[in-house]
């Protein structure tokens, strides 16, 4: 389908969500490029040790490549060819979910497009393998310098999970640098960050120039992740608190801060909807910034964002459904800006950026 049809349907479906709640100014659809934009893959290991594949088990459970998916910039493609190659190598048995043998669950590559640098990630049931991989690496990174980054993560649970607590790194780096706009951003193997770069950029501009209007004085960022959304909005002037649960992505956050030079931060990991039911009144932002995870910001932060009554809600989500769901539990406020971003194509997914005007 031509992805401007495909953009059309999202937004008839985005309006079709909020009929009924009056919004001001619908904003035209951002979009990007259809193919290799994406900065991730994330790779089921196949087959066998001496013939292994990288990609997805297909519906009638056959392995299926995705090497060449053009989803992925021709650069990926190309190491993930040479990653099937490495597995080869190496000799690392693929794990097998039907014996519940093996050691090479996933891999997970991440590129950074500002440098066109990667970040690979080997999960593996034990640390068996770990030393066949260390035995293979220097190769792999001789031939490809542009990967930074080399860890395993430890996934031992027989379970359809991506990832498990542990992360053993075989780099001397522990993170890559990425730029939106004028914003350094720092990814780690946990997390989160947006996989179409130059759509996200879009979006992070986009909440810059909304809050520059607003002027606030304070912001909070809830679900803050590595920052974008706040180091995009703060400034010298305005005091930016950020609030994430996972603990990696607030010392990417402080280290992106540090590097702007913005002093009035603070980046805190902790539960966004117990930080702000625990909060001092008194001590409320001009505006808050919240961007959960698919499950949306749910009721009780939906309750304690209307109590606090900020000037603006500037809520970024990439599940309209729950957005809509969560704009309903949200007293007080009209919706002054609605736009769509295009981040996810060929899919019906999407991301959403709204504005909320506290009523006067």
């Amino acid at each position: 389908m031509p992805l401007a049809e495909q953009v059309a349907i999202k937004s008839e479906a985005l309006e079709a969500l909020l009929a009924g709640q009056p919004v001001k100014q619908w904003l035209a659809p951002v979009m990007g490029p259809e193919y290799g934009f994406r900065n991730k893959a994330k790779m089921v290991v196949l087959g066998a040790a001496h013939q292994p594949i990288l990609g997805l088990v297909s519906p009638s459970g056959e392995p299926v490549s995705l090497c060449d998916c053009p989803l992925y910039p021709k650069d990926m493609q190309q190491l993930l060819h040479r990653l099937e190659l490495f597995v080869r190598q190496a000799g690392i048995p693929p794990y097998r979910v039907d014996k519940q043998k093996g050691e090479l669950k996933f891999i997970l590559l991440t590129r950074s497009q500002v440098r066109g640098e990667y970040m690979l990630r080997f999960v593996l049931r034990t640390t068996d393998a770990i030393v066949r991989i260390e035995r293979e690496l220097q190769t792999l990174l001789a031939d490809h310098p542009q990967i930074k980054v080399v860890s395993v993560n430890l996934q031992p649970v027989h379970m359809a999970i991506l990832e498990g607590d542990e992360e053993i790194f075989l780099s001397e780096a522990t993170r890559l640098e990425e730029c939106f706009n004028d914003v350094p951003l720092y990814i780690r193997p946990k997390s989160f960050f947006q996989t179409h770069p130059e759509v996200a950029a879009k979006l992070y501009q986009t909440a810059r120039e909304w809050t520059a209007q607003l002027k606030p004085n304070a912001i909070w960022d809830l679900f803050c992740g590595v920052g974008g959304f706040g180091l995009h909005c703060a400034s010298k002037e305005i005091a930016l608190t950020g609030i994430e649960i996972e603990s990696e992505a607030i010392a990417c956050a402080k280290m992106s801060a540090k590097t702007m030079g913005l002093e009035n931060v603070q980046f805190t990991a902790l539960d966004s909807t117990e930080f702000a039911s625990g909060s001092d009144a008194k001590n409320k932002p001009d505006l808050i910034i919240v961007n959960p995870p698919r499950r949306g910001i749910g009721e009780a932060l939906c309750h304690s964002l209307s109590e606090f009554a900020p000037k603006a809600i500037l809520y970024s989500s990439c599940n309209p459904k729950t957005l809509a769901k969560d704009l309903r539990h949200i007293s007080g406020y009209q919706i002054s800006k609605v736009q769509l971003f295009d981040m996810f194509p060929h899919t019906d997914h999407f991301e959403v950026l709204v504005l909320l005007e506290r009523l006067p």
